[in-house]
Order: C-alpha cells, then sequence, then structure tokens
C-alpha cells in the first residue's frame, strides 16, 4: 500500500466523521491494525475535529434557563403532553445531524487545506519548469547565434568574390597578424585577427583602408576578437589597409606611428 496515496485520499477523514459504509469502515480498520502510521494520521484528524467542534461551539445564552422554567410553570394543564422516547429519539436524531455537518465540515476544511497546500506545490514545480525551458530557450539561442555566425564566416572565406588581404607586423608589433577580407562590388569588409594583443581601455585598434593614396575609416575593434568582425563598408579602390592604436572610438585620420598592421591587396 501507498501509504502517502491512502492519506491523501481522505478516507481516514470520512472513517472520523462516520460516514463510511461497514464494509469500508471495517477496510479501514484492518488499515489501521497493519499500519502505525494510519493510526497517527487518524489521532491527528481526530483532534484538528475536537479542536474545530470546540471553536464552534455555542453556549446557551442565560435568558434560555428563566424562559424555560416560565414556561413549565404556567404551561396549561390540558397541554399535551409529548412522550419522552420521542423527544429523546429527536434529540439524539439532532444531535448526530449536528455531529455528523460538523465532521463534514471539518473533513471539508482539511481536504481544502490540503489541496490548496498541493496546487500552492504544483505551482511552485509548474514555475521552476518554466524558469528552466527558458534558460534551456536561452542557451539554445546563444548556440544557435554562434552556429550562424559560423556559418556566416564560412561562406565569406569560401566565397570567390572576398579578396584575402594578409597584414604582416610592423616595426611596432613584430608577432602580429591579420587579415582583411573585402569584396570590392559588395563593399563588404571582414577581419581576423591571428595575433594581436589586448589594449587598455582608454586604447582601441582603427582598420584603415588605403583609397587613392588617403586613408578611409573602416572602423574601430579590441584587441580580443575572435572569428570575423564585420567592419565598415569600403568601395573600389583600395589598395592596402592597415591598422593603428587610437584612443577609444577612433580617429579621423590614423596615428601612423602607432601602426601596428600593414598589407597591400594584390590586383587581379
Amino acid at each position: 500500500m501507498n501509504i502517502e496515496e491512502y492519506i491523501s485520499s481522505g478516507v481516514l477523514e470520512a472513517y472520523a466523521a462516520g460516514i463510511l459504509s461497514d464494509l469500508e469502515r471495517k477496510n479501514v480498520e484492518d488499515n489501521l491494525v497493519q499500519y502505525p502510521a494510519l493510526r497517527a494520521e487518524l489521532l491527528a484528524i481526530e483532534q484538528l475535529q475536537e479542536k474545530f467542534l470546540q471553536k464552534v461551539a455555542l453556549r446557551p445564552g442565560t435568558s434560555v434557563k428563566e424562559k424555560l422554567f416560565a414556561s413549565l410553570d404556567h404551561r396549561d394543564a390540558e397541554t399535551k403532553i409529548i412522550p419522552l422516547t420521542t423527544h429523546t429519539n429527536n434529540s439524539l436524531v439532532w444531535k448526530y445531524a449536528v455531529v455528523a455537518s460538523l465532521s463534514l465540515a471539518v473533513v471539508t476544511s482539511y481536504l481544502a487545506y490540503s489541496y490548496r497546500e498541493r496546487w500552492i506545490t504544483s505551482v511552485i514545480s509548474l514555475n521552476n519548469l518554466i524558469a528552466q525551458n527558458q534558460q534551456i530557450a536561452q542557451d539554445y539561442n546563444v548556440v544557435n547565434n554562434r552556429i550562424n555566425q559560423i556559418e556566416k564566416n564560412v561562406q565569406v572565406l569560401n566565397d570567390p568574390s572576398f579578396q584575402r588581404v594578409v597584414m604582416a607586423g610592423t616595426a611596432n608589433a613584430p608577432e602580429a597578424k591579420a587579415f582583411v577580407y573585402w569584396n570590392e562590388e559588395s563593399k563588404e569588409v571582414y577581419l581576423s585577427l591571428q595575433s594581436m594583443r589586448e589594449l587598455s581601455q582608454e586604447n582601441q585598434y582603427q582598420l584603415w583602408a588605403i583609397v587613392d593614396g588617403k586613408p578611409v575609416d573602416a572602423g574601430v575593434f579590441d584587441g580580443n576578437l575572435a572569428g570575423l568582425l564585420k567592419m565598415k563598408d569600403i568601395g573600389t579602390g583600395a589598395g592596402a589597409f592597415a591598422v593603428t592604436i587610437e584612443p577609444r572610438g577612433g580617429k579621423t585620420s590614423p596615428t601612423l606611428e602607432t601602426m601596428q598592421v600593414v598589407g597591400t591587396v594584390v590586383k587581379g
């Protein structure tokens, strides 16, 4: 037997309220003998019923006694006397009806409280499940975005319309190396870093396209770049690309003394 399910079924409350059939009561009593946990639960239910009955019990007012004796003293001699047995039976019926009603109220209240607690637990579990699903969805979106970015990078690297420009390190950074992927028709520019040191928070790298001998701003970036970074579009005529170190946010003209890498566009 599943003790928890048996207790949750409400059969013990019904047993305590005296609303079970003889066969059902016999079954409950057999289980009470066999399982101590059920006896303990029944005792708790009976104590709960007793407390409830004590709370709802009504004490007759003092005037009730006075009116009763006054009525007896002035009763008419010809008044029919109600047989004691009938009165007693009616009182017992009324008493049992009240007890049954109060017991049913106790059972109903207990079940309502029990189901409310289960409902609260279910809501908490549901909220936790929703939160977990939201986190899974967020993680999925992050992974999916990374996959999409990788696919985009592969398309750029394998697209023959993009020309790769190798930018080698200068005397300022002989170990530095980077690549530019430039589509002259679509004007798209992508940057890939191979070896570029990280800068302080006050500075950033800035990519320049040399068009007709003049530097054109292609955007700023940090040294912790991974994969391909989309830069500003550059029109036709670029003969070279270079990277300098500039104040964060970039400048309108390059600081040539800080040039890190440079590469020439190979025509044809």
